[in-house]
């Protein structure tokens, strides 16, 4: 271990280079947070890294090294696609920590389908990752070593905020939050914009409000140390304007119970999906 308990630069190997995956081998080599990275890619996702000193690219796992030894095997490729990629990799259980960003593969999916020994984090970042601005909850298995959860969340963290729950099920609602959630405030971004075109705005107009307003109010709300409400009520007169929308926005029916209704059926699907 370095200084200040964080884990050494590693050897990793990335499977899968997409949008997630790009993201995260990005966020590495910037951070210092890999020794060496071998990717194998099929596509042309890995082509943006041609000429990184750190990275070595392959198209198939046939063309991986028998020497090769990773610290960690990265999981980023998509769910449906997850079963028919895993067994090349099965030689690195008791080697290597599995770490895998697919949505709804749980822990004991990996048991069933690389091995009951090995150790796996299973990781739920969101679209904002390739930002720099995601964030990211991770659980692990009981086969995962203390020194392996600190490297886990250093390659986590290269692509925002990591957090952690001992509790598997509790990704379920963390997809339904903050997986799902950049579509919510995408959906935001377009009513908003769409209310002010009825309103009498031009369209492009009430788009670049909408757009500056969400992101211009998401950061204020980062960097705040107050919370979320009081933020609220600081903008809020009484018998003003702000208040008439909030009237309807925060009646019986308004946005916050849609929100929970919302939620409650993404996590709803984030189970059937993984069972």
């Amino acid at each position: 271990m370095s200084a200040g308990g964080k884990p050494p630069a590693t050897v990793l190997l990335l499977v899968g280079c997409g949008k997630m995956g790009g993201a995260l081998l990005k966020g590495w080599l910037e951070r210092g947070a890999a020794r060496h990275v071998l990717v194998v890619e099929p596509g042309t996702g890995a082509d943006a890294f041609a000429g990184e000193r750190l990275v070595e690219r392959h198209k198939r796992p046939e063309e991986i090294p028998a020497s090769f030894s990773p610290d960690v095997v990265v999981f980023a490729v998509k769910p449906q696609a997850m079963e028919g990629v895993l067994k090349p990799y099965k030689r690195f259980v008791g080697r290597s920590l599995f770490l895998s960003i697919a949505a709804g593969k749980t822990l004991s999916y990996f048991a069933r389908h690389i091995d009951d020994e090995a150790a796996v984090v299973r990781a739920m970042p969101n679209t904002p990752a390739s930002v720099g601005r995601g964030i990211t909850i991770a659980v692990a298995n009981a086969r995962v070593t203390p020194t392996q959860r600190r490297i886990a969340d250093v390659l986590l963290s290269a692509v925002g905020e990591v957090g952690w729950v001992e509790e598997e099920g509790l990704i379920d609602p963390v997809t339904a939050v903050s997986g799902s959630g950049p579509a919510y405030v995408f959906l935001l971004i377009e009513c908003l914009a769409k209310a002010g075109v009825a309103a009498g705005l031009p369209p492009d107009l009430a788009t670049r409000l909408a757009l500056a307003t969400v992101a211009g109010s998401g950061e204020l709300a980062r960097i705040s140390h107050e919370p979320a409400a009081r933020l609220r009520e600081a903008v809020t007169s009484p018998g003003g304007t702000t208040r008439a929308a909030l009237d309807v926005l925060m009646g019986q029916d308004g946005l916050e119970s849609l929100m929970i209704k919302a939620v409650a059926a993404a996590t709803r699907r984030s189970r059937e999906l993984a069972d």
